[in-house]
């Protein structure tokens, strides 16, 4: 058992309360793994998961996460849709309606699906936050602009629609970290065109190909962020 319910366990008599004080740790309420070894993330959205009785779908940055997008810390708060009690630390819930089409599940796990997950992280914190985060799914994933308009559709006046309009508006799924979206951003707001991400390059002697981080074909000028510097 690396994640259980500590009750469960008790009921089971798989465990005795004397293993869960000296062999166990709790993650949350009645929520137990082993002392032995780190969690991992899918460690700690399963103590979750199972915190609310089964009943909580991944959402938010916890599954934007797990469907592959990076730049997301491990350390953040599990998110939950769910409308039952009040969270524990290390747990943030959203009371949102799903519909079944928002729902996946992946490894026994209820997850919101790319397109809804898009939605939501894409309503929330700064423009600019929610449009970094969704180049980053979308970096993962590919999921369309379109396709998350489709769904909005079904929720006119959900809180953050006019900011979700804008960052869908400005997402590339071509930027493949946080500072090359800041930098795109920066060159649209200064009055450039829009740049292509990604642009395939071969090198003088045509045996190597490359990608420029974003640039403007026609005029043979590429912009690049360093990370390494």
């Amino acid at each position: 058992m690396r994640v259980f319910l500590g009750s469960e366990a008790l009921a089971a008599g798989t465990v005795t309360r004397y293993d869960l004080r000296v062999s166990y740790r709790r993650v949350f309420p009645d929520v137990y793994a082993a002392r032995s070894g780190s969690l991992t993330l899918s460690d700690r959205t399963t103590a979750a998961w199972l915190w609310s009785r089964r009943g909580g779908v991944i959402a938010g940055l916890t599954a934007s996460k797990l469907h592959g997008a990076k730049y997301i810390d491990d350390s953040f708060p599990i998110e939950l849709a769910w409308s039952g009690r009040r969270p524990c630390f290390g747990i943030v819930t959203h009371k949102v309606q799903l519909a079944a089409d928002d729902v996946v599940v992946r490894g026994g796990l209820p997850f919101t699906s790319v397109e809804r997950t898009a939605f939501d992280i894409g309503r929330r914190g700064t423009l600019d936050e929610s449009i970094a985060r969704l180049d980053a799914l979308g970096n993962a994933t590919g999921f369309t602009a379109d396709a998350v308009r489709q769904l909005a559709l079904g929720h006119r006046g959900a809180r953050g629609m006019r900011q979700l309009v804008a960052a869908l508006d400005l997402y590339d799924p071509g930027a493949e970290s946080p500072p090359e979206t800041a930098v795109r951003l920066l060159l649209i707001r200064a009055g450039y065109p829009r740049p292509a991400t990604q642009i395939p390059v071969r090198s003088a002697d045509g045996k190597r190909q490359y990608y420029l981080d974003m640039g403007w074909e026609k005029y043979k000028l590429a912009v690049e962020y360093d990370g390494d510097h």
